[in-house]
């Protein structure tokens, strides 16, 4: 198989996959793509429509106009930058169910194939080394403990004037870890060719070099 210059970077929720991500494409000089962000703009037009996954009309009607862009690390629906409305707790209960529905990961997982196909991208989700991008020359699946998960978003959250108690954040990060793991379609799990990294004792800096290395490392 002819392998892909592009770094698969899937793992759980909370561990730090979009920040690093950005990081590391920095460093390489290669363009980032949140695939978790597509889905959350896929979650908060359907909020929007005022559809469920339910009314199979109404959620093909609303998936065949959807237009999602990233523009730098901006997430755009349509022409509107989303970037923060995406990031609500409304949202964020929501992107689970959304996110395991075949007919949304059908339109998605086409348009992130056509965004990254020529190479030259750090992709970042819970299924790209093994459904996306399965050819991907770099797979990392990046882990932490939830204590240590639940900590960060925690300090996130606050930054962001959303606080939640720790409790409720590490109740959330297991319930998506259960979803996102026994869910029928594409369900998160390591690549049987991706190297395991677990960054619960490590600053960003430190996983950001680990994997930059380990590309460059990496026989292409």
């Amino acid at each position: 198989m002819t392998r892909l210059a592009l770094i698969a970077l899937d793992g759980p929720s909370g561990v730090g996959k979009s920040t690093t991500a950005k990081r590391v494409a920095q460093q390489l000089g290669w363009d980032y793509l949140d695939t978790g962000a597509m889905y959350r703009a896929a979650a908060l037009a359907l909020r929007r429509a005022g559809i469920d996954l339910d009314d199979r009309p109404g959620l093909e009607r609303v998936l065949a106009g959807l237009r999602i862009q990233q523009r730098g690390i901006r997430e755009f629906l349509g022409d509107e930058d989303v970037s923060e409305a995406i990031r609500t707790p409304e949202i964020t209960r929501m992107v689970t169910p959304v996110s395991a529905d075949a007919r949304v990961r059908e339109v998605l997982v086409d348009q992130q194939r056509r965004i990254g196909g020529q190479g030259g991208w750090v992709v970042d989700g819970r299924d790209i080394g093994t459904v996306v991008f399965p050819d991907a020359c770099c797979k990392i699946f990046l882990t932490a403990s939830v204590e240590a998960r639940a900590g960060r978003r925690f300090k996130e959250l606050r930054d962001k004037g959303v606080p939640l108690p720790l409790a409720e954040v590490a109740a959330d990060l297991q319930r998506r870890d259960l979803a996102d793991s026994t869910r029928a379609v594409s369900p998160l799990c390591k690549a049987a060719d991706a190297v395991e990294l677990d960054s619960s004792g490590m600053a960003l800096a430190e996983v950001v070099d680990w994997i930059v290395g380990r590309h460059r490392a990496h026989p292409k």
